[in-house]
């Protein structure tokens, strides 16, 4: 779920999943040094479903929540505040992420690849740390995507983010994915287009029809993009042809996709669902 997600042409901030206006500008509580928060995420950037209980794991500006199947309210997962900007989901409570440290730690500003084994309570460093932010991190079984922000590549790992191997982006990446059930096949978001590869990244084109945004795979209703207007669209050829299909009702800040689900976070911290392939949403998550 990577300031890149917020990027898209002249609405930088508006795009989203996880991104922009992040950094160590956290006001702090009078206590203990944690940055005053409120009860709520806030600033979302990454969105997955945990398959260990089916709870939906929100990775945040400070911190990482949860909301259990069928509740609308989130809570905080453990007492880490670090920013969260790379986020998915690797298996039954176990996460991957990236992004900038709990200010009460001693960590270098850049996380590089981080890992979580139990639902995002602790953190430990997998690679990269202080070397690279990823704002966009997606997971294909072994086989880890990242786009680092500080230098706009794309790397790719086939051991689960130990080891890397760089790929050159076909412009600047704002959001990417894989196919669901070929890894070698991935779609990049640009500010303006998309772009395909099915060499995991080694070569890319261009996809004719121009659409930009923030981007999901779906098992039942194929690749689905949301706008940085809100509007839903869905192709069944891997990004050649496009049909709108709804309307998020808002500005997206994260896009998610769990089996046939949908999972969209807006700038408003609302979190909404869609089980019909974008067409309708309704609240998952209460602001």
């Amino acid at each position: 779920m990577r300031r890149v997600r917020r990027r898209l042409g002249s609405a930088v901030a508006a795009l989203a999943i996880a991104i922009a206006g992040c950094g160590g500008g956290d006001e702090r509580s009078a206590k203990g040094g944690a940055p005053a928060q409120a009860e709520g995420p806030q600033h979302i950037h990454g969105l997955g479903i945990n398959p260990a209980d089916g709870s939906l794991v929100i990775a945040t500006h400070a911190g990482m929540f949860r909301a259990a199947a069928g509740q609308r309210r989130a809570e905080r997962v453990g007492d880490n505040y670090q920013d969260t900007m790379g986020f998915t989901v690797v298996g039954p409570n176990r996460f991957l992420g990236s992004g900038h440290p709990d200010l009460r730690t001693d960590l270098p500003p850049l996380l590089g690849l981080i890992r979580s084994d139990d639902a995002g309570g602790e953190w430990k460093p997998v690679s990269l740390l202080g070397k690279a932010d990823f704002h966009v991190l997606r997971a294909a079984g072994r086989r880890v995507y990242g786009v680092n922000a500080t230098g706009g590549q794309i790397l790719v790992s086939d051991d689960g983010g130990r080891t890397w191997s760089d790929r050159a982006p076909p412009g600047a990446v704002l959001d990417l994915v894989a196919h669901p059930q070929d890894p070698d096949h991935v779609i990049a978001s640009g500010e303006r287009e998309l772009y395909v590869s099915r060499d995991a990244g080694r070569t890319w084109r261009p996809r004719a029809v121009r659409r930009a945004g923030l981007l999901a795979w779906t098992s039942s209703d194929g690749l689905m993009l949301v706008d940085k207007q809100g509007a839903v669209h869905r192709s069944s050829d891997a990004g050649g042809r496009w049909e709108q299909v709804g309307e998020i009702g808002g500005q997206p800040a994260a896009f998610a996709a769990h089996g046939s689900e949908l999972f969209v976070a807006l700038h408003n911290n609302e979190i909404k669902i869609s089980r019909d392939g974008g067409r309708s949403w309704q609240l998952r998550v209460a602001a």
